[in-house]
């Protein structure tokens, strides 16, 4: 029997050490290289310093171009029985192409989280109003909900957000699976390892700067609430990691109020075992947080908002404290970082968490056998999403001609 092939079209080139969406993507290519898959990862961005080295794995990279028939031929020549777009951007793109040239692949679209949700939620914030569903009803969830009815499954990584495509949007849960982080059990072995309350001090923060809501929550941290944590704890220090730091974060450091900027962390998990407590004020944004699960896996408690802990323990208590208030947000800080007992607890409340909503063998399971339940069925899988074939139909229909003029326009070009 031939090697089947997987092709993932990649919004960017994973960076697992600069971001979540980065160690989320190379989660997913484990999981097929485990099941036997041939992997090639196939993207329109430029290369960066911070990318993984997908030929380290045996993964096969390609460099595509957008509104090209060249494209065409590649995938003719992979042939995949299985395609991921990584976000729904990337299936807006190629997603009419890949449906006329491998009808029979299986398309999947990893969402990462749901982009028209965080937009909304930033501009909610942004107007200091609460977020109206009506708010949820614009063109970017038009078109992310539209490219979830074109693919045959969407990877959804938020319950939150399930119940919002199917409860809000009416999106079938056929077409739907919830599959968030895979993350290896936390063994004891593991967990006696860990640095202990004597053996670590002061605060951290950490997040992809490229995110706005991590280069918010920052801000946040330095004019609202670190002032309140660092006037009860005199001495106490706060150190904000992170990838692509812009000059308005550098400019906040400040060594006499505490407040230590040091820019890209080598290793995040290094740097979040070192500290007490993991502070993220997080005011809006979606998905799950990928910062919550390094701190679980490392020990250390964290504080965040409402916003920041969606989706992330289910009905399991928090490992740490929730609020959305300044002044209860310091003073849980501030609690957890004095009190070894409090500590502790919060600490073995994460790696419960981790264990009982991360755990790689239930999630890597469920995925494999939707995969079997797709291919056994897959064009009655579709048949049954007639709405999807009526996006699929105009899509051809507009997009391809679309693409079919740029290109011409792009070869007539002098």
């Amino acid at each position: 029997m031939s090697q089947k092939h997987l092709l993932v079209i990649g919004y960017v080139w994973p960076e697992p050490k600069s971001s979540a969406a980065g160690a989320r993507m190379m989660q997913l290519l484990e999981f097929f290289l485990a099941e036997g898959y041939a992997v090639t990862f196939a993207t329109t961005a430029a290369k960066t310093d911070f990318m993984a080295d997908l030929s380290s794995f045996g993964i096969a990279s390609e460099k595509i171009e957008l509104n090209n028939k060249s494209f065409d031929a590649f995938v003719s020549k992979i042939s995949p029985e299985i395609v991921i777009f990584d976000r729904f951007m990337m299936e807006e793109q190629f997603g009419w192409r890949v449906a006329e040239v491998c009808p029979e692949a299986i398309r999947i679209l990893d969402t990462e989280d749901l982009h028209f949700l965080r937009k909304a939620r930033q501009e909610a914030t942004k107007t200091g109003k609460d977020l109206s569903p009506s708010a949820l009803f614009t063109d970017v969830a038009k078109r992310e909900i539209a490219s979830i009815y074109r693919c045959d499954l969407s990877l959804i990584i938020s319950e939150a957000e399930m119940d919002l495509l199917q409860h809000t949007f009416g999106v079938p849960q056929q077409l739907l699976l919830y599959l968030p982080f895979m993350l290896k059990q936390i063994s004891e072995e593991k967990k006696a390892d860990l640095h202990h309350f004597q053996e670590r001090q002061d605060f951290v923060s950490i997040g992809n700067f490229l995110h706005e809501p991590n280069r918010d929550a920052v801000v946040r941290l330095k004019t609202e609430i670190w002032p309140l944590i660092r006037n009860k704890l005199k001495e106490a220090k706060l150190h904000i990691f992170g990838a692509y730091i812009p000059q308005q974060i550098l400019e906040f450091h400040n060594e006499k109020e505490g407040f230590i900027v040091h820019g890209r962390a080598t290793s995040a998990k290094t740097e979040i075992e070192k500290a007490r407590v993991l502070l993220a004020p997080i005011r809006f944004g979606a998905g799950i947080k990928g910062k919550f699960t390094d701190a679980m896996q490392v020990g250390t408690p964290t504080v965040t908002t409402s916003v920041g802990a969606e989706s992330m323990a289910g009905d399991l208590p928090w490992n740490g404290f929730i609020s959305d208030d300044p002044s209860e947000f310091a003073n849980a800080a501030v609690n957890l970082h004095e009190n070894e007992m409090i500590w502790q607890e919060a600490q073995e409340k994460g790696f419960r968490i981790l264990n009982e909503k991360f755990s790689e063998e239930e999630h890597r399971s469920r995925f494999k056998e939707r995969l079997q339940e797709l291919n056994g069925r897959l064009q009655q899988h579709r048949n049954s999403n007639f709405t999807g074939l009526m996006l699929q139909h105009h899509s051809l229909n507009s997009t391809k001609y679309l693409s079919k003029y740029i290109e011409a326009k792009n070869r007539n070009r002098p």
